[in-house]
């Protein structure tokens, strides 16, 4: 299936879950990021149960602190 990951293009396999995803996506200190799919932010607790579908948009954001 096509998903679309951070504005490129990619093939996956059929029933891949956000926690795959984000594992095979090598996102670096997954604990701190944040993920949308399709403009909707996904819990944490959820990354494991949910599952990709044909044409999703997943964004990872990333916060960072900083200032003076």
């Amino acid at each position: 299936m096509t998903i679309f990951v951070s504005g490129t293009k990619k093939e996956v396999k059929d029933g891949l879950s956000l926690n795959e995803l984000i594992e095979q996506e090598k996102v670096e200190t997954p604990q701190y990021v944040t993920v949308s799919i399709n403009e909707e932010f996904v819990k944490k607790a959820d990354e494991v149960a949910t599952v990709l579908k044909d044409g999703d948009t997943v964004e990872f954001l990333y916060f960072m602190g900083g200032g003076r």
